[in-house]
């Protein structure tokens, strides 16, 4: 059984920054890409980025197209843990955010869902 502990939100100012992380443990299968979803009051949960293991120490990043050139996606093998780095916000980046395995290049996720980190962003 897969475990995934996200942290890092909060409350931020426009055109600020945050770093969320993801814990996981218990994967057994290298062959799912890692990747972050968003949900916003009202809304579905959508994709926003994941990332990609060709090797130990390099990888592919995939990214919406409204979080791409401000949101950075890494990985920490060593410490199976999962980051999102996030730069200029925008008050629409306001959502809950959670981590999750997913089957590559479809992006869907594998697991049950953690319980998320709240990211809000004030105008």
């Amino acid at each position: 059984q897969v475990q995934l502990v996200e942290s890092g939100g909060g409350l931020v100012q426009a055109g600020g920054s945050l770093r969320l992380s993801c814990a996981a443990s218990g994967r057994t299968n290298s062959n799912y890409a890692m990747g972050w979803f968003r949900q916003a009051p009202g809304k579905e949960r959508e994709f926003v980025a994941a990332i990609t293991a060709i090797s130990w120490s390099d990888s592919n990043t995939y990214y919406a197209d409204s979080v791409k050139g401000r949101f950075t996606i890494s990985s920490d093998n060593a410490k199976n843990t999962l980051y999102l780095q996030m730069n200029s916000l925008k008050p629409e980046d306001t959502a809950v955010y959670y981590c999750n395995e997913v089957h590559p290049f479809i992006w869907r996720p594998v697991d049950s869902w953690g319980q998320g980190t709240q990211v809000t962003v004030s105008s």
